[in-house]
């Protein structure tokens, strides 16, 4: 299934993988290549109107670190939550210390995930469905 993003976020998503954080490089280096069970993980990965840091686009699994910029975001951080379950897209937050001081933690939590409820249809939306103007 296609998934549809604001053709604007192209080149900033490139710049934010060019300029990714300790902890985004570190989980990065554990998500690529299929390492995690086999799956295809996208890293500042356009979607909607949003610019994700993680995507799995078989399983419609956004993953999300929050760093000290995420402080005062709740209320945003929130509404972006929303928009993005409400097309379909799962979501698992870490916090930006969690991936520094308990890699391992982190991703056996990413595992007991796509056990659970990797193998559920993620999303009933047809093709089209996302595509905003």
């Amino acid at each position: 299934m296609r998934v549809y993003y604001n053709p604007k976020l192209k080149e900033l998503a490139r710049t934010l993988r060019n300029n990714s954080t300790l902890s985004e490089v570190l989980l990065w280096n554990n998500l690529k290549g299929k390492q995690m069970k086999g799956y295809d993980f996208h890293r500042q990965k356009p979607i909607d109107n949003y610019i994700v840091d993680f995507f799995c686009p078989k399983l419609w699994l956004i993953i999300e670190i929050d760093g000290e910029s995420h402080l005062f975001k709740g209320k945003e951080d929130e509404k972006r939550e929303q928009r993005l379950e409400s097309l379909g897209f799962h979501i698992l937050r870490f916090s930006d210390l969690d991936v520094k001081k308990n890699m391992e933690g982190v991703l056996v939590s990413i595992e007991k995930w796509i056990e659970e409820y990797g193998h559920t249809p993620k999303s009933p939306l047809v093709r089209g469905d996302l595509r905003t103007t």
